[in-house]
């Protein structure tokens, strides 16, 4: 089905505002709506998913109409909360769509973290008491499925799902913006490889951050020793204070700007305990890279001035080579826990590929390198 085929239905039903976290099984649709968006249509990509669930709920209060809130079958865990103590018919019983991707389908091959959740969608939503549809790809069949969602919706003043498989949408091509900054994450990588000894315990953010490190590692002849968070987007900072307060070793983690406002919160937390071993890169293409590359809203944050503010040591921005290498020659003198935000350009390898190692592999060489084992 073509995205302005779903449009249509959603317009004629006067579905109108759209709010969520994007994901890749529906990413020509967060194509579309950024593209589309204009005063009947209103698109506000979230930081995490549980502030869209509320988004959705102050659209509902100030306008009595039905928003939706799209997000990958991974944040739906994550919602779990203010669904049962928000949403639910015992509290205060708000009407919403929720439009999932389903990643992980059960007998279709996908990446391992995608596969319990994968497994759960379903029967986590029988047990929220949430019914749900999978979304037709012929538009006739779709507009049925719609209005019956929007029926229960405003018959039971609750939320209905609508599931997404990955071949559902037809492709619709990501809206082209000018590139701004030149360095591109891999580039970054490869330097900070370079100017850093083996004595630094590595965390890499979900997607292409930690998919590029794996690679750089095989390429230098190196066993990757680094750890790869291939799932818990948001949580590498979190992960990385927890090891930095139990090791002597510095601790490096490659952040995404996605990520970090996913779960922004842990900036603080690290301020507040000062781990001096750990050094915080955040690589900020103020987009979601991995998911089609629609755009964050990092562009308004200073991250360095959070940072400062929240009780890091230190905080700079760089947006060059030189820059990023001058600064990697006084690495060892920093004043930590540090922050560095490095502005990158959008993109990535074509051939680009995946881990060949398994979880449970990284997992046991990083804590093997972390234990001095």
């Amino acid at each position: 089905m073509k995205c302005e085929e779903l449009w249509e239905i959603f317009k004629d039903e006067n579905i109108i505002f759209f709010t969520g976290v994007p994901d890749s099984t529906f990413k020509s649709w967060m194509n579309f709506l950024e593209d589309k968006k204009d005063k009947f249509l209103t698109n506000i990509i979230a930081s995490n998913e549980c502030e869209a669930v509320g988004i959705a709920t102050g659209y509902h209060l100030s306008t009595n109409k039905i928003g939706v809130v799209y997000l990958q079958n991974a944040g739906l865990g994550k919602t779990v909360n203010p669904i049962t103590s928000l949403v639910d018919k015992e509290v205060y019983s708000l009407p919403m769509l929720l439009m999932i991707g389903w990643r992980g389908e059960p007998g279709k091959k996908d990446e391992p973290q995608h596969l319990k959740m994968g497994k759960i969608t379903l029967p986590l939503l029988e047990l929220l008491g949430i019914p749900f549809s999978i979304l037709p790809k012929e538009k006739t069949s779709a507009r049925l499925v719609i209005e019956e969602a929007k029926k229960y919706i405003l018959d039971t003043a609750s939320p209905y799902s609508i599931i997404l498989k990955s071949e559902t949408l037809d492709p619709f091509p990501v809206k082209k913006t000018e590139e701004v900054f030149v360095l591109k994450r891999e580039q970054v990588i490869e330097t900070i490889l370079d100017y850093t000894d083996e004595n630094y315990a590595i965390v890499a953010t979900t997607g292409k951050t930690s998919r590029e490190l794996f690679e750089a590692r095989i390429r230098r002849n190196e066993i990757p020793r680094d750890f790869y968070t291939v799932g818990s987007m948001g949580c590498a900072s979190s992960i990385s204070l927890g090891i930095a307060l139990n090791t002597s070793k510095k601790v490096l983690v490659l952040d995404g700007d996605g990520a970090t406002l996913m779960q922004m919160g842990t900036i603080p937390t690290i301020g507040y305990y000062k781990p001096k071993n750990l050094i915080h890169f955040i690589l900020d293409n103020q987009s979601h890279e991995s998911t089609g590359g629609q755009p964050t809203v990092s562009e308004v944050v200073h991250f360095n001035e959070v940072a400062i503010s929240c009780g890091y040591e230190s905080a700079v921005i760089i947006s060059s080579k030189e820059e990023l290498i001058e600064f990697l020659l006084k690495i060892e003198n920093l004043r930590n826990p540090s922050l560095i935000v490095v502005k990158i350009t959008k993109g990535s390898r074509q051939e680009l590929g995946r881990p060949t190692t398994i979880p449970q592999e990284n997992k046991e060489s990083f804590m093997k390198f972390i234990q001095d084992l």
